[in-house]
């Protein structure tokens, strides 16, 4: 039954890690109602978003190729570092400290208090209403070569908000891109680029953390989720780029709204513990 789980949890990480929806807040409920009725954890999170962003590295693989060449010639003189590549390189190492410092100063309560489902049904819908707003009110006319050292600051505070359950990692970032001016398929794409440093990090951290603990699921389990979450986010990735160059976010904005409704609903019955 545990490896059903796994690979249950597996699947619905692949689907929901890029979408804006909180991958992290749908492993917290979908936990809630497996038959064991437990809450896989942070570690088994990060572990599984692993799979999800080497998804990302597979996608945007030329790109990173090219950003990291161009930014390793861009430290010996090589190339000019005003180098659009390799100012991402710079952009995107900027950007990823700001969850690497907030993500060790609240690393007790993310894996403990944030993890309520009060807060992950709140975030859902605050997040969900801030994220309609910015695709509405948003300019949506820069592009990434427009973007800057405070932009990309801003964009890397964005992301730590994802440290909560219910923000969403891609969610928030693209929020915040929106907010900025910036086109929906480059905030995205710079929200999919970020989120490489900080989940590659926290996995592996988590992972090696893990070895002097009780995980709720075996090693053989997580990494079968981890490889499952892999091969969906693949295909969520294509979906997710393709719809956002000709639709709004506002079907997501609907779905969270909703189901932080249903929980809040759900909690406040006693139909679920919190």
């Amino acid at each position: 039954m545990h490896l059903f789980e796994a690979l249950l949890l597996g699947i619905v990480q692949g689907l929901t890690e890029f979408l804006p929806i909180s991958s992290s807040a749908h492993l917290r409920i979908l936990g809630t109602f497996l038959p064991s009725a437990t809450d896989p954890g942070a570690a088994f999170t990060a572990i599984t978003q692993i799979g999800t962003e080497a998804a990302v590295v597979v996608f945007f693989w030329r790109d990173i190729v090219r950003i990291v060449k161009h930014w390793s010639l861009s430290l010996v003189g090589k190339i000019p570092r005003n180098d659009a590549d390799a100012r991402m390189g710079w952009l995107i190492i900027i950007g990823s400290i700001p969850i690497v410092v907030l993500g060790l100063l609240f690393q007790d309560q993310i894996e403990t208090v944030f993890r309520s489902m009060w807060v992950v049904a709140t975030m859902l819908i605050v997040f969900g209403i801030l994220l309609g707003i910015a695709d509405y009110v948003g300019a949506k006319r820069r592009s990434l070569n427009q973007l800057t050292v405070p932009h990309g600051i801003a964009f890397g505070f964005a992301q730590a908000l994802a440290l909560v359950p219910g923000v969403s990692r891609s969610g928030g970032t693209i929020t915040m891109g929106l907010f900025l001016g910036y086109e929906r398929a480059a905030a995205a794409r710079y929200a999919f680029l970020l989120a490489i440093p900080a989940v590659f990090g926290s996995g592996f951290y988590q992972l090696f953390k893990s070895l002097d603990e009780t995980p709720v699921f075996s090693a053989g389990e997580t990494l079968a989720a981890t490889g499952i979450a892999f091969v969906v986010a693949l295909g969520v990735i294509a979906f997710f780029m393709n719809w956002i160059s000709k639709r709004s976010f506002l079907p997501f904005v609907i779905y969270r709204v909703l189901l932080g409704g249903v929980l809040l609903v759900l909690l406040a019955t006693g139909a679920i513990a919190p």
